[in-house]
């Protein structure tokens, strides 16, 4: 075999390699809050060949036009707020062709100070549309009590981890 055949049969094997390789997936394993219903998981584990995204922290969208823009009217309320931040990170995911249950770690960060402690509850409303019911793959989730955020009318903002799941 010539020096050229040799070279062009090899690169065709190393390029079926890497072609390979890129269609890899990861396997995710969610690891359950023992004896508990909490729609969270306490860990999970990513092995294999994983794409990790990392989608920056999301804001709440405009909810009310006529409000002064600085201020939570013009956002709605933490419910409000969670429901449309969830929304918008449900569409950068969907435009990365993942979905919520491919978001394995979530980072929440509520407004709490002491005119307005942080309403978890309300959270927690908007979150469980998205996570533990219809949806069953949960997150490794924190959520952090803020003096602020950026915008004042800020009440939530939440960054996620996501990764293609193998089954």
């Amino acid at each position: 075999m010539k020096l050229g055949a040799m070279l062009s049969f090899g690169a065709f094997f190393l390029g079926a390699l890497i072609v390979d390789s890129c269609g890899a997936r990861a396997d995710v394993v969610r690891y359950p809050i023992p004896n508990s219903t909490f729609p969270i998981a306490q860990a999970v584990k990513v092995s294999g060949d994983a794409a990790t995204y990392y989608i920056s922290g999301q804001v709440p969208p405009v909810v009310s036009k006529d409000a002064d823009p600085s201020s939570p009217q013009a956002y709605g309320d933490t419910k409000t707020q969670t429901v449309g931040v969830l929304n918008k990170i449900k569409g950068i995911l969907e435009g990365l062709g993942l979905g919520m249950g491919d978001v394995v770690k979530m980072q929440v960060f509520l407004v709490h100070d002491m005119r307005a402690p942080m309403d978890f509850k309300a959270f927690m409303e908007g979150y469980t549309q998205f996570f533990g019911g219809s949806q069953p793959n949960l997150p490794a989730r924190s959520v952090l009590g803020v003096a602020s955020l950026a915008n004042p009318g800020f009440l939530v903002e939440i960054e996620v981890i996501a990764v293609r799941d193998a089954k």
